[in-house]
């Protein structure tokens, strides 16, 4: 089976629940934690990694914690995987020559790079909007960082996305 780990399954959490804006913008990790049933340990490694990545902003001081370092539109699911897991890819092969002792005989690794690419796009095309409460439609064709403007093409769901992803 392929899945995510469970820092960036509880990642996906943490920066859903800042995306909703919150009353105040800037949120403690203890705070995070209450909200999103995350251990507080767990919640504070994770945005220290996610703050080196750029996706979110620690602020010092009395009033301090975290916030989003830009839009929640500006902010791709791929980004998050990234930070906390690495470059997308099913496979060492996909990644980089010479990781595995079957390359020089296998027969599926040429598959598995255009696969990995595949998957990376589709992440790379949904905004952590798209995973709040109330999913916002999809840009398809562009990542988030450069959505088009007013006469883009036309939206979709994450279903229809993971549908068009598997074809």
């Amino acid at each position: 089976m392929l899945r995510m780990s469970k820092l960036t399954d509880y990642g996906l959490v943490l920066l859903t629940n800042l995306a909703q804006g919150g009353n105040p913008p800037v949120q403690t990790a203890h705070e995070l934690a209450a909200r999103s049933g995350v251990p507080v340990p767990t919640v504070s490694k994770i945005l220290k990694e996610l703050s080196k990545a750029g996706i979110v902003v620690s602020h010092r001081g009395r009033r301090g914690g975290y916030s989003l370092s830009r839009s929640p539109d500006q902010i791709s699911v791929a980004a998050v995987v990234e930070a906390l897991e690495g470059p997308v890819a099913l496979t060492e092969c996909s990644t980089t020559a010479g990781g595995c002792s079957l390359e020089p005989v296998c027969l599926a690794k040429g598959h598995w790079g255009p696969i990995s690419r595949a998957i990376q796009r589709t992440l790379q095309r949904l905004p952590l909007s798209a995973l709040g409460p109330h999913p916002r439609p999809v840009m398809l064709g562009r990542p988030p960082a450069l959505a088009a403007p007013p006469s883009a093409p036309p939206t979709a769901s994450i279903t229809e996305m993971t549908t068009e992803m598997t074809r």
